[in-house]
C-alpha cells in the first residue's frame, strides 16, 4: 500500500517511516504546514512528492492510508479530511483536543468502513504483551494495584511546542499521561472510573505542565498510581503490577525501543520473564495492515485513542481544580 504522511515529524523520521518500509509499504507523499521544512525533510527521507495543500495529497487515488503526526490541534480536521477522501488513518496520540472531537473522528471512519488506529506504540512491545499474558493467566491472582512511572528528561530536539504551546496540545499530560492511560487499559482490560491528580511546572517551558502525578480508581477496585514528567534525567521508567498472589516488576520498558526487563515474584520465588524483542512500530504497522486486510483490529483502535484521551483530560482537570473527576468517555454521544 502507498502511504501519505501528514506532518514532517521527528517520530516519523526516527521510527514510523522505517517501520512502514520494513513492513513492505511505500511512503509516497508528504504534507506539512511548513513547506520549506517539508521539502528538506522529504529529500532526507527519500519521499518523492511534497504537497503544500493537504487536499492535493488526499486527491491521489493511489494513496491508501495516511499517518498523521502533526501537532495535536490539527489532528481532527486532517483525519476527517482523510476519511472523507477514503483513506485509512493511523493517527498519533492524543487523537484530538477534546473527547467529543476524537469520538467524531472515529465515528466518521467507522461510518465510511475505514480502519482508524491510534499510534499507541507501547502496547505493541513484547514486554507489555508478556505482562498482559501473565495477568490474564492468573499468575498474580486478583490485581490489587498498578504503579506506572514514566518520568523522563525530554531531549532538547523534542521540546518546542510540547513545553511551550498549550494551543498546540503541549504538556506532559497529553504527551505521556495519555500513553500511561493506554498501558493501564491494555494491561488490566478495564477503564478508569475516576481520578485525583496534581501537576506542576519546573520552568523547562512556559504555559504547560511538565510533571503530573495521579491516582485512578478502576471498576474492579484496583488502584492505579501514575507519574509522568519531562524533567527527570535519572528516574528510569517502568511499571509494577501487584496482585493477591504475586507481583510483576517491569523496568525500562516505557520506551520506543524493545528494551528493559520483566520479573515475576510469587511465593515460589523470583523468575525473569522472557519477551520478544521485536520493533514496536513494525508490530503496530503489521497489525494495522492486517486490519485493513480484514484480519482483525489494529493494535490500538480509534476507540482506544478516545479512551486514553478521556483519562488524560480527566487527570488535567483534576489537577487544575483539585477535585476528583469522573472520567467522561463520551460514550452516550
Amino acid at each position: 500500500m502507498r502511504w501519505g504522511l501528514v506532518g514532517a515529524s521527528t517520530i516519523a523520521a526516527e521510527h514510523v517511516i522505517g517501520a512502514l518500509r520494513a513492513a513492505g509499504q511505500q511512503v509516497s507523499a508528504l504534507h506539512s504546514g511548513n513547506p520549506a521544512h517539508a521539502r528538506d525533510y522529504a529529500a532526507a527521507q527519500g519521499i518523492a512528492a511534497v504537497h503544500d495543500r493537504l487536499e492535493d495529497l488526499l486527491a491521489d487515488p493511489g494513496i491508501g492510508a495516511v499517518y498523521i503526526s502533526s501537532t495535536n490541534e490539527k489532528h481532527r480536521d486532517q483525519a476527517l479530511a482523510a476519511v472523507a477522501a477514503g483513506k485509512h488513518v493511523l493517527c498519533e496520540k492524543p487523537l484530538a483536543m477534546t473527547v467529543a472531537e476524537a469520538a467524531g473522528m472515529v465515528r466518521a471512519a467507522e461510518a465510511a468502513g475505514l480502519v482508524f488506529a491510534t499510534n499507541h506504540h507501547l502496547r505493541c512491545s513484547g514486554s507489555h504483551r508478556a505482562v498482559r499474558d501473565l495477568i490474564r493467566a492468573g499468575r498474580i491472582g486478583r490485581v490489587l494495584s498498578l504503579r506506572l512511572f514514566h518520568a523522563v528528561h525530554l531531549p532538547p530536539h523534542l521540546r518546542g511546542w510540547r513545553i511551550n504551546d498549550a494551543g498546540a496540545g503541549g504538556g506532559v499530560i497529553p504527551d505521556i499521561t495519555v500513553h500511561d492511560a493506554d498501558v493501564a487499559r491494555f494491561l488490566l482490560g478495564e477503564d478508569p472510573v475516576a481520578v485525583v491528580a496534581q501537576m506542576g511546572a519546573s520552568g523547562m517551558g512556559q504555559g504547560v505542565e511538565d510533571s503530573a502525578m495521579s491516582v485512578w480508581t478502576m471498576p474492579s477496585g484496583a488502584m492505579v498510581q501514575s507519574h509522568e514528567s519531562f524533567t527527570h534525567p535519572f528516574a528510569g521508567s517502568g511499571f509494577e503490577v501487584h496482585g493477591a498472589e504475586g507481583s510483576i516488576f517491569a523496568r525500562g520498558v516505557m520506551t520506543q525501543l524493545p528494551l528493559g526487563e520483566v520479573e515475576l515474584v510469587t511465593a515460589s520465588g523470583r523468575a525473569a520473564v522472557p519477551f520478544p524483542a521485536h520493533n514496536l512500530y513494525v508490530q503496530g504497522i503489521t497489525d494495522f495492515l492486517s486490519a485493513v486486510a480484514g484480519g482483525g483490529q489494529p493494535a490500538a483502535t480509534g476507540r482506544d485513542g478516545v479512551a486514553s484521551l478521556a483519562v488524560a483530560l480527566a487527570v488535567r482537570e483534576a489537577a487544575r481544580t483539585g477535585v476528583r473527576q469522573l472520567v467522561d468517555y463520551g460514550r452516550s454521544a
